[in-house]
């Protein structure tokens, strides 16, 4: 035995006290110190609140960012119980802020079902804030208790209110409860206030305006008629209070189904369906008995499923799941069972309507999968059951077992009936579910097979690209450029004007097929869209995958004229809603070929010179600086209507050549606003469209129209 481990001791063991522990190892409680702990706290104490409002309590809940750091939660509840608690011989509220698993979450008939569970959140607030005060109103009198870092006693506040750094004196003897105000008998309410700790918070760790939001309008979707209202104080840059105290109100009485209209991104292929449903499971629990001992007691557990769903006609997927208003981001038991009946139930409707769809289930040639459905959905999943088992207190998951097959049994029986509808508007949604299904397996399978073929070719492979493909020669996807020119006869110039070693050129037939209003099977069809899709080598959709691609950079060469615009955007809706992450690669451009040329006469034996202008303005502004210098240009400018009108020589050096070229990046750093304008230019609403119309109707230069 070596000298180290023989001085090991008992002595050496340290045991944490109480709050001890959370400051010791606040990652434990909290997840980490930095400003995602810090907005860790802010949720406890707001779930703490939610949770009144769940059980019928509160209707109203009140956020306040201060500019001093601190914060403030009010509600409307029944506010901290403020008698004695016997074993401890503490009031409740002081139980509560300062001893661990201590609430009134543990099964004794307060919650039936709630965010808190484990009596932790307030308490491990306290410990981790300099300063913590609450206030009750119960009982026709205003309670009021502070902390000093988990520890109770009375602070000197100077004249210009509270603060953490104000003289603290700690509890002695006993601590006390106090009483500071009367209200009427019938208010009752909880107000906390506190500053977090800056011995365990870094300076960089600040309350998050946006997040606060998301969380406070999410709540209020899923607890119908609950108000929350939240005010920034705090004049933060690039906040909507940054210029003063900034307020919002959120309040919504249609439970899930708004929330997942608020959250659907794209046009409906169905309604949103409502599914409802409930399941007992019994569960074994320790128990504290008669005589103070923990024994093993079997209880029965009701689990009450409440999902709201849509499917949409694109292909990104949106799934939210809660606990009891707890959000779980990583998913969990009652997201499994919802993802495994979904797939069961479509699976079976599909089987079921083979010959309508034309789906061959021989050998599982076509065979629903998982993503499959998802393409397109936006969908809330609520589940609600008391004392559920969360993997750490973040809750992230959710780990009670039975919830799965209780979700997966709600969810076949309720997309059952609607698949099986009689009605008409059922049986049409039905429909056209299935169909977008059906064609999102095609799309899936259609998209590995051309991976599959059109892996760039070596000296001993045949291509099977399409023929109108003129390939380049290197094999270095970073240097190599793949160009859309638009035409056959800007295609017989583009190839004299290329670099045959890193330059592809692809031709398209006039204007594509606009992806914003056809189906993805209509899309897979189309002859140009296909190509496009089958050269890159990447997928489509949601089996896009960027690092496949066969070219570094996609250049669309279109004519800089009305038309050419047009297919530029129908080319841009195809990339950003088939093939987005190469837009947020930042790796698809527009060439910008000129508009003008202007032949400068020599001066002696000078040779005449050319000069490029791409847009009327810089145009006059040229042949105005020929004419102050005094020089000599050709009246019969030319004006080039579309790329076939240059030569090789004149189309390499003002677009393709790298030397020369200028391009246009196209970025999706505003995705909603992006999301939007496609909407409005592709979609299938004309309305909207010609409200647009006629409003730029005046900023219109008809010279610029080919007729």
């Amino acid at each position: 035995m070596t000298a180290t481990s023989e001085s090991y001791t008992a002595r050496h063991l340290s045991v944490l006290e109480g709050l001890e522990a959370v400051r010791k190892r606040p990652g434990m409680y909290i997840g980490t110190t930095d400003s995602r702990g810090l907005m860790h706290c802010l949720w406890e104490v707001i779930d703490n609140s939610v949770d009144e409002a769940l059980g019928g309590h509160a209707t109203k809940i009140g956020v306040v960012l201060h500019a001093d750091t601190s914060v403030t939660v009010s509600d409307d509840g029944r506010g901290i119980p403020v008698d004695i608690e016997p074993k401890t011989g503490l009031s409740g509220v002081e139980v509560v802020y300062t001893k661990l698993h201590a609430g009134g979450k543990f099964g004794g008939g307060s919650y039936q079902a709630s965010g808190g569970l484990h009596g932790v959140g307030a308490s491990v607030v306290n410990a981790l804030s300099s300063r913590l005060d609450v206030e009750v109103d119960r009982g026709g009198k205003t309670h009021r208790m502070t902390f000093h870092r988990g520890e109770p006693g009375n602070f000197s506040d100077p004249a210009s209110g509270p603060s953490p750094d104000a003289q603290f004196q700690p509890f002695v003897d006993h601590s006390e409860l106090g009483v500071v105000g009367k209200v009427p008998r019938g208010r009752t309410g909880t107000r906390v206030r506190y500053w977090a700790d800056r011995q365990i918070f870094p300076k960089s760790a600040v309350f998050s305006y946006d997040e606060l939001v998301t969380r406070v309008r999410q709540t209020t979707f899923l607890v119908p008629g609950l108000e929350i209202v939240v005010r920034d104080e705090r004049g933060v840059p690039g906040t909507p209070g940054e210029n003063g105290p900034h307020e919002e109100s959120f309040k919504h009485t249609g439970g899930a189904a708004d929330f997942v209209e608020f959250l659907a991104p794209d046009t409906p292929v169905t309604a949103t369906w409502v599914l409802q449903g409930s399941g007992n499971f019994t569960e074994t629990v320790p128990v504290l008995d008669e005589r103070g001992h923990m024994s093993p007691r079997e209880v029965q557990r009701e689990c009450e499923v409440d999902i709201a769903l849509r499917w949409g006609t694109g292909y990104d997927t949106e799934v939210r799941s809660f606990v009891n208003i707890i959000s779980t981001p990583k998913g969990g038991t009652h997201l499994t069972g919802f993802e495994q009946g979904l797939l069961k139930v479509i699976r079976k409707g599909v089987e079921t309507n083979a010959r309508k769809l034309k789906v061959s289930t021989k050998d599982g040639a076509e065979r629903i999968e998982k993503d499959d459905v998802l393409a397109g959905l936006t969908a809330v999943v609520t589940v609600r059951l008391s004392e559920p088992q969360f993997e750490g207190q973040t809750k992230e998951v959710l780990g009670t077992g039975p919830v799965r097959q209780i979700v997966s049994r709600v969810v076949e029986k309720e997309i059952q009936a609607r698949l099986t509808s009689t009605t008409r508007d059922g049986k049409t949604q039905a429909s056209l579910l299935l169909d977008k299904i059906v064609a999102e397996m095609r799309a899936r399978i259609t998209a590995r097979k051309q991976k599959e073929i059109s892996r760039r070719k070596n000296a001993l492979e045949t291509s099977s690209l399409p023929a109108k493909l003129a390939d380049c020669r290197s094999n270095d996807v970073e240097r190599s450029e793949l160009f859309i020119v638009e035409g056959d006869s800007a295609l017989g110039t583009a190839k004299l004007a290329r670099s045959s070693d890193f330059q592809a050129l692809l031709p398209i037939r006039g204007k594509i097929l606009n992806v914003q209003k056809a189906s993805i099977s209509d899309m897979l069809r189309n002859a140009e869209c296909a190509a496009i899709i089958q050269v890159l080598g990447a997928g489509s959709g949601r089996s896009f995958d960027v690092e496949a691609a066969r070219y570094g950079k996609i250049i669309m060469m279109t004519d800089a004229d009305v038309d050419g615009a047009h297919i530029r955007t129908l080319l841009l809706t195809l990339f950003y809603r088939y093939m987005k992450p190469m837009v947020e690669a930042g790796r698809v451009f527009a060439a910008v070929p000129p508009l003008h040329r202007v032949e400068v006469i020599g001066n002696g034996r000078r040779k005449n010179e050319y000069i490029y202008t791409y847009s009327e303005a810089e145009l006059g502004v040229t042949l105005k600086k020929l004419d102050r210098a005094g020089r000599r240009y050709k009246p019969d400018i030319q004006r080039y209507k579309g790329l076939g009108e240059m030569d090789a020589d004149q189309l390499a050096e003002t677009t393709m050549d790298p030397r020369h070229r200028t391009l246009r990046r196209v970025t999706a750093e505003h995705a909603e606003a992006a999301e939007r304008a496609f909407e409005l230019l592709m979609g299938t609403d004309v309305a909207p469209r010609k409200e647009f119309l006629i409003a730029g109707a005046a900023e219109l230069d008809r010279s610029r129209i080919d007729v």
